[in-house]
């Protein structure tokens, strides 16, 4: 079974990131088609490129960064969670896929963005071109979030409706089918 890595890509004290993560996470336990891991890019605590050597060596000198390329290799797939800071990406997640390079390769990548009015489909959007970049695919199919600070219950849980859920089984199923094609491609 493909293993599928669903990334936290805020690492703010105050993000909403993991909520959103939780809901996801069970909805991809709930396909079935893939193992699912969730991983917190705050856990890694991954300074801005101090690595000597460019990623594409793969001479990682840093614990951090050794870390965090074994992280990245163990997965066939990835779902970034991802808000929209000032119309962009999260620094965050820009500096997590710079800080490798090879470990992202030829493997796709979709989104589940989340902010207020634009759902952070800003941020999803900068993300896609960054993602090719580093030779990951990324699926046209976005799950995007409209006023997420709604959409939580008094204890900080997501709530999700029906919608939501249509969205991501489409992802996932999409997310899966590229998942299979690309194997071909990393061996």
């Amino acid at each position: 079974m493909p293993k599928l890595h669903i990334l936290i890509a805020s690492t703010r004290p105050t993000r909403i990131g993991p909520a959103v993560a939780a809901w996801f996470e069970g909805q991809a336990k709930t396909h079935t088609g893939f193992d699912v891991e969730l991983v917190d890019l705050a856990s890694f605590g991954l300074p801005l490129l101090d690595e000597p050597e460019h990623p594409m060596k793969q001479l990682y000198q840093h614990d951090h960064t050794k870390k965090w390329a074994a992280k990245v290799s163990e997965a066939d797939a990835f779902i970034f969670i991802l808000p929209e800071y000032d119309y962009f990406t999260p620094a965050s997640l820009v500096n997590a896929i710079q800080a490798l390079s090879k470990e992202w390769n030829y493997k796709p990548v979709g989104m589940v963005s989340y902010g207020g009015l634009s759902a952070g489909l800003r941020s999803a959007q900068m993300t896609k071109l960054l993602a090719t970049s580093v030779k990951m695919m990324p699926m046209a199919e976005t799950v995007a979030v409209p006023f997420v600070g709604k959409r939580l219950d008094d204890n900080g849980e997501f709530t999700s409706d029906e919608m939501l859920d249509a969205s991501a089984t489409k992802l996932l199923d999409e997310l899966l089918r590229w998942t299979r094609a690309m194997k071909v491609l990393r061996s």
